[in-house]
């Protein structure tokens, strides 16, 4: 359990939830969703999904909905420091207040379902938060909802949306366990997303998995717009952190995405998604795109912080995205801080992380999924050989922090694995 609720009713419950684990399906939130009067109904929303990338094309497209004067719902997960910051109307976390209200109302719509057997048993803690979510936007009057898929897409809860557009930003090998051990198989899932006579905006993807998005737009009914065809974005400036953005029917200038060249990828598909929303009609004000994007945050995604050494935090929890982290690195020196959950590909990742790194230091947050030191190891192989263990995150920072001064001035200490091991070390900045 994340130590991440408030210390209310409301955290209680959801930490009792999280013993549930995962679960698939959609019975419990539909039931949810009846038993509260259709919060889900009372707002349009936007559904992203995808492997990488998601969370990012959120952050942009809420950026640019918010400048058009739209008053916005933001839904995303997982969460760094506190669960709050999965929950934000207008780029503000919900309150402990607000928190509180909105998920004793998704528990006393559970009691009602459980005692008439509608359900049989409460809902899991996604499935719960994402109700609250839901429940919180109407009651704050939300022009429209941007969710972000939890888990594949066909049985996670926010499939319970009925989008005016869609987007899967990317597809990669992760989540096996639960997605299908292919390709194809995890963007069938991810595909779910589409609606029948809707657009459903498509990143760039492998050719199985674009072959497999394609079939199930056929079944659906829905409008594939393969997000950059037909577009082009040119690097403007010797720093090359300003791009010009040309679509299908316009062009953008002075565009400045978060950090990173795969970034252009994820803006794509976010500035694709905005004009299909536009012309479903939603008032989006394109001209306020390039600023809108621009000033776009999106926490623990390469992000830099200033120290001695500096620190470099990114979720980067799968072999894809563990490789556009080594790509921005580039030949840089680094220490690397890791750690991963138990269902993760830790060999792939490893591939592209512990051969480059001066040193890496293995820990482990605190969460039931997260693999000790001694297993990571295990996991990596002999790239692990001579990496360092630390029980946990607080030591194994000081660790690395050490071993970055060791290497030489401005070597960065690179947190990466997962984002858990991100929100740990950032709630200890903070709390420092």
């Amino acid at each position: 359990m994340r130590p991440s609720h408030p210390r209310r009713l409301a955290g209680l419950y959801l930490a009792q939830r999280t013993r549930f684990g995962v679960k698939f399906g959609l019975d419990t939130i539909r039931a949810l969703m009846e038993e509260m009067g259709h919060p889900e109904r009372a707002f349009p929303t936007l559904l992203v999904a995808g492997t990488n990338g998601k969370g990012s094309v959120v952050a942009y497209v809420d950026s640019v909905l918010r400048a058009s004067g739209l008053r916005t719902g933001r839904y995303t997960s997982p969460h760094l420091v506190r669960v709050n910051e999965r929950i934000a109307v207008n780029g503000r976390d919900i309150t402990d207040h607000d928190f509180e209200r909105a998920v004793r109302a998704v528990r006393a719509a559970a009691e009602r379902l459980v005692r008439r057997g509608t359900i049989g048993a409460h809902p899991t803690f996604f499935e719960a938060l994402t109700a609250a979510a839901l429940v919180h936007f109407r009651r704050k009057r939300v022009d429209v909802a941007v969710l972000e898929v939890g888990l594949g897409a066909r049985l996670d809860a926010t499939n319970v949306a009925d989008p005016m557009a869609s987007a899967i930003v990317s597809v990669a090998l992760d989540h096996q366990v639960y997605l299908g051990k292919t390709l194809a198989s995890i963007a069938r899932e991810k595909s779910s997303v589409m609606r029948r006579g809707r657009p459903a905006v498509v990143g760039p993807l492998p050719a199985s998995a674009l072959g497999a998005v394609r079939a199930q737009a056929r079944r659906s009914g829905a409008r594939l717009v393969i997000a950059g065809r037909g577009c082009g974005i040119s690097v403007k400036g010797e720093s090359g952190d300003l791009v010009d953005v040309r679509t299908p029917t316009r062009a953008y200038a002075g565009v400045r995405p978060l950090h990173g060249l795969h970034q252009r990828d994820n803006l794509l598909v976010a500035v694709r998604l905005l004009e299909e929303a536009r012309v479903a009609g939603l008032p989006v004000d394109l001209d306020r795109l390039p600023a809108a994007i621009s000033g776009a945050r999106w926490p623990g995604r390469l992000e830099w912080i200033d120290g001695n050494p500096p620190l470099l935090l990114d979720g980067a929890h799968n072999p894809a995205g563990a490789r556009a982290l080594a790509a921005h690195l580039g030949h840089r020196p680094y220490v690397l801080l890791f750690a991963a959950m138990n269902d993760k590909d830790v060999a792939g990742i490893a591939r592209a992380l512990f051969a480059r790194a001066f040193d890496v230091v293995l820990t482990r947050p605190q969460l039931r999924r997260a693999l000790d030191p001694a297993e990571l190891s295990r996991r990596a192989g002999p790239l692990a050989a001579e990496a360092h263990r630390a029980p946990g995150v607080s030591s194994g920072l000081a660790l690395a922090r050490r071993r970055a001064r060791a290497a030489g001035p401005g070597t960065p200490v690179v947190v990466a694995g997962t984002l858990f091991l991100v929100g740990e070390v950032k709630g200890l900045l903070e709390r420092r």
